[in-house]
């Protein structure tokens, strides 16, 4: 400045002599050398004034440093100076015009790059309802190519026209080329930090900052290998940490008389890389010890439970430093080597996976740079539910106080003239000689300091001196790269303790441990909600706030909280629903189908219409009250067809590859030879004795290998060496004249009772889900009585429920009076329950009532109970095979005592998918008013004697048309499956007419 001021008085001398040169009369004598003295002397006093002001040296023709250059030494003399000036900035510039607020996108665009997901997605739904919630208008892309917002990024930077940009699976690397190659604005966020990418990838089998020879030997808690590549071989149950565990300088930690052995999973997120700021989740994924799979639990619960109230602080802090050590040196070596830092503003979550081995000091076996959950017990769903909970608690903290302001980056008028002049006069951005880039990082870090949620300081952590480690990196780093770079990381440091206080150890010591414990004891749906209070409060926000499915369920309307009735199609192989819905406010729960039920359930979605009823529940009082239901229809589709033309083959099959029941026996469609057929041919012209004779399930496809090009309109049960004659109506009833017949069993023996009155009377008049006693005595023109009893009644408790014995002597008596002739029928059965002992206590009670000689029908067991369902048993593989053998014993049994049999387990097997609505996935009929709008599905089939009879076209009339009920029927009894077993139960009813 002083030569500057030097030039200026020089350069009025010179122009005052030429000016006199050429017109010596326009000045007077006196002004004239007034003009000279007063350059002189304005020359003179600058020079004096120089003396009394330290300069720095000048060296040849260089200029004068910068301001922000003088500010940087002051910095590094003086930085917790700094702290109050923008504690007080940072004051100034959080208050907003609040009518901002009401326009929509007042805070900007967000771009998020959906890449492999679909809009429906619910981790794509949570980015675009929290953007709103902060004042974003969102743009939902699939690629950057795609993208009419990043196709306008062009120009100065001020003219950029998104303020954050998200790049989902699929969709990474468009995110990675703009954090690299463009000079982005200040304000602009990208989820993706390249440096954290480039430091932490796979570099021949190590982490690429491991190659850097000033880590070398610094003990770091990681083995080298942590980031090795997912497609990079390795050995399981993480058997390679001793032998890559290279750490020489283990943290100090006293002998612990309570060893840990778990794994958790740590997720972090890492705001700069440079200055290096992180923080930790308080959610983790934890695998103790002798565990097949981790839980979502809080970290602090977790470790009191198991190292008691003196000891938990100890293995969090340990994974602090730990984590923080290996964040401290893959930002040194990123700086010096990896790709240059144009986004101040960049985050990146990841997952740190530790391994304590028995003490308390963890290591670090995995390092991936996005969010995993491998180790829970079922990562698709509850991972991905986890995973947009601590996905919404980073917007949160991201984009919390974000304003207008912060994006034109004007000054404020709160500064004092004392603290610009203690920092060296500076007028550059802010006041305060700082770069646009860092006062941003600098804004959103304190912001972050002060309201971080469930998340928690990780680096700088003001509570945490800094280890030896941590220590040496940053003298090694720093003193390669200058002072300013150590100063800007101090003022971090120095921000941290400002806003976050030092004692946090103590602070956690006196915490009510008794009430962390009582959160660890509650269910894990709790713990994705660092923000529940578990006390007991009214239900004042009754909506959802999201709707999770597995698979992921397109709905339709898209899920809104405002929105009470979606629809949703699944195909045919879809045969479970996995459910949950989140409140939008803790003081409310959610439960599924009833005000008691689950919060969390899977759902059989059988063929057609299923529906789930999700409820919004108040539990503040001692009855829980229903606030809001949402409800859910699934559509199911049937097995994929295709029409039959002049080129088809025959195929039969009696068990699904996909759920074998009988291992010894084939599987899936097999080609039925023209010989085989011909013999079936002629054997089959006889009636079956029988109705458990040995069959398949034929149908005409083009070709057997694939079961998609098959005509499933046309499939038909065949036994191998005879067939069930069918009876016409006039027949069926003149058979069932002044007969009694009996049904005891479970609702698959109902739904045979309700097909054999729509058959004999050609309409349903009425039916009932009745799980008690039934009695319809108009059957038939009223020749023909029907009674029925619910048996086992399951929903009682054990010591309440009635024997076998009790509800089959109830039925008879409800029914007297009775012949002891086949005049009087009894059909027993269910899915699952009967066994041989019933059949002995069957005979008994009829031999006691004097009903010996009447004709008792024993449907055996179907398929059923093979899905995970919750709040109904299910049975494993092993379980389904022994029904196989359980179901032989009871046809024998059977008929040693002379009783009909319907092998129904031979008909269901191989269409186990085929089931209707009902949690056990063993209904194969379903009861619903018969409409004409749409045909009903096996009304387009046609039952075969003979697997070599042509098969008939769609089109062609239907030859069974009696068999079908009236169009005046009001209810009808739909299900192929069903349909088979219930004409095998008329033969055998009939088999002496």
């Amino acid at each position: 400045m002083l030569c500057a001021r030097s030039d200026v008085s020089g350069i009025m001398v010179v122009l005052l002599r030429r000016l006199w040169t050429r017109c010596p009369r326009c000045f007077p004598r006196p002004v004239l050398l007034s003009g000279v003295v007063i350059c002189v002397f304005y020359q003179t006093l600058m020079v004096l004034r120089g003396r009394f002001k330290p300069v720095p040296p000048l060296q040849g023709n260089r200029s004068e440093p910068s301001a922000e250059s003088r500010f940087q030494e002051l910095l590094l003399k003086h930085p917790e100076r700094l702290v109050p000036l923008l504690e007080t900035w940072l004051h100034n510039r959080t208050h907003v015009d609040k009518a901002q607020h009401n326009r929509p996108g007042w805070a900007g665009r967000a771009v998020v790059l959906i890449g492999q997901h679909l809009a429906s997605h619910t981790e794509v739904q949570l980015y675009q309802r929290v953007l709103q919630q902060h004042g974003y208008s969102v743009s939902l892309d699939r690629y950057a190519e795609t993208s009419a917002v990043l196709r306008q990024d062009t120009g100065p930077p001020g003219s950029r026209p998104w303020a954050i940009l998200i790049c989902l699976q699929g969709s990474e690397k468009d995110c990675h080329k703009r954090a690299t190659s463009y000079r982005l604005w200040a304000h602009q966020q990208v989820n993706t930090i390249p440096g954290v990418t480039w430091a932490f990838s796979d570099a021949g089998g190590v982490c690429r900052f491991w190659t850097d020879s000033r880590v070398s030997g610094l003990g770091l808690h990681i083995i080298p290998s942590a980031c090795r590549s997912l497609n990079s071989p390795s050995r399981d149950d993480h058997s390679h940490i001793d032998d890559d565990w290279s750490a020489s300088e283990p943290f100090p930690s006293p002998p612990s008389s309570r060893s840990l052995i778990a794994t958790v999973t740590a997720y972090v997120l890492v705001t700069s890389l440079s200055p290096l700021t992180a923080f930790l989740h308080s959610t983790a994924s934890v695998r103790p010890a002798f565990a097949v799979n981790g839980h979502a639990t809080k970290l602090q619960a977790f470790f009191l439970k198991h190292l008691g109230s003196d000891r938990y602080i100890q293995p969090l802090n340990n994974m602090k430093e730990a984590i923080g050590a290996v964040l401290l040196a893959a930002s040194m070596t990123s700086q010096d080597s990896g790709p240059p830092i144009r986004c101040q503003l960049c985050f990146q979550l990841m997952t740190f996976t530790l391994h304590f081995s028995g003490s308390l000091v963890p290591k670090i076996i995995k390092v991936q740079g996005d969010l995993h959950f491998e180790d829970l017990e079922d990562p698709h769903f509850k991972g991905q539910i986890l995973k947009e909970f601590i996905l919404e608690d980073t917007l949160n903290l991201l984009l919390q106080t974000h304003t207008r302001r912060d994006r034109v980056l004007t000054s404020f008028p709160g500064t004092s003239a004392g603290a610009i002049k203690e920092y060296g006069g500076c007028k550059s951005t802010w006041d305060l000689c700082l770069s646009a880039g860092v006062g941003s990082l600098l804004l959103h870090f304190m912001r972050q300091l002060k309201r971080p949620g469930p998340f928690e300081v990780l680096y700088p952590h003001p509570s945490l001196e800094l280890s030896g480690v941590q220590l040496q990196l940053s003298q090694k780093f720093h003193r390669a790269k200058g002072p300013w770079d150590g100063a800007l990381s101090f003022l971090v440091q120095q921000s941290s303790n400002r806003f976050t206080r030092a004692d946090d150890n103590d602070k956690l010591r006196g915490r009510n441990t008794t009430r962390i414990a009582q959160n660890f004891q509650s269910q894990t749906d709790d713990l994705y909600r660092p923000d529940c209070d578990h006390g007991v409060k009214k239900c004042k926000e009754p909506s959802l706030r999201q709707l999770y499915t597995s698979p992921q369920l397109t709905l339709t309307p898209p899920f809104s909280p405002h929105v009470k009735e979606y629809q949703a199609e699944v195909p045919f192989d879809v045969v479970t629903v996995r459910i949950r819905a989140e409140p939008a406010s803790c003081r409310c729960q959610v439960r599924l189908d009833e005000r008691r039920g689950p919060r969390v359930a899977n759902y059989p979605i059988g063929l057609g219409n299923s529906r789930v009823n999700i409820l919004v529940v108040d539990e503040s009082e001692a009855e829980p009250v229903i606030v809001t239901i949402y409800t859910l229809r699934i559509f199911r589709d049937s097995r994929p067809s295709l029409p039959v033309f002049d080129e088809y083959v025959t195929c039969g099959f009696l068990q699904d590859c996909g759920l074998v029941v009988q291992p010894r026996l084939p599987c899936g469609l097999e080609p039925i030879s023209q010989a085989a057929s011909s013999g079936d041919l002629q054997a089959s012209m006889r009636p079956c004795m029988s109705g458990d004779a040995p069959g398949r399930w034929v149908v005409p496809c083009l070709s057997c290998s694939d079961n998609r090009t098959c005509d499933w309109r046309l499939v038909s049960w065949q036994p191998h060496h005879c067939y069930y004659p069918r009876l016409e109506g006039p027949h069926l009833q003149k058979c069932m004249k002044e007969r009694k017949v009996m049904f005891i069993g479970d609702s698959t023996n109902r739904g045979m009772m309700y097909y054999f009155m729509e058959r004999v009377n050609g309409t349903l008049e009425e039916w009932d889900k009745a799980h008690d006693t039934l009695i319809y005595r108009d059957v038939n023109n009223g020749s023909t009585l029907v009674s029925y009893s619910y048996y086992p009644q399951f929903w009682l408790e054990k010591e309440r429920r009635p024997t076998f014995e009790v509800a089959l002597q109830q039925l008879i008596r409800r029914t007297r009076p009775l012949e002891n002739s086949p005049q009087t029928v009894l059909v027993a059965g269910g899915v699952q329950w009967l066994n041989v002992n019933h059949l002995k206590i069957l005979q008994q009670v009829l031999k006691r009532e004097n009903l010996f000689n009447i004709l008792v029908v024993v449907k055996s067991l179907g398929m059923g109970f093979h899905l995970p369902v919750d709040g109904v048993h299910s049975l494993s593989l092993r379980g389904v095979q022994d029904l196989y053998s359980m179901n032989e014993k009871i046809l024998t049994t059977a008929k040693l005592y002379g009783y009909q049999v319907i092998d129904t387990l031979s008909i269901t097997m191989g269409r186990y998918k085929e089931f209707l609505q009902g949690r056990c996935a063993c209904h194969f009929h379903e009861v619903g008013k018969l409409t004409f709008s749409t045909t009903p599905q096996h009304r387009k089939m046609k039952l075969y004697r003979h697997a070599s009879e042509t098969w008939s076209r769609p089109s062609e009339p239907l030859a069974l048309r009696e068999l079908w009920s009236r169009s005046d029927s009001p209810y009808h009894v739909r299900g192929p499956v069903n349909q088979v077993y219930s004409e095998i139960l008329l033969s055998r009813m009939c088999a002496g007419s």
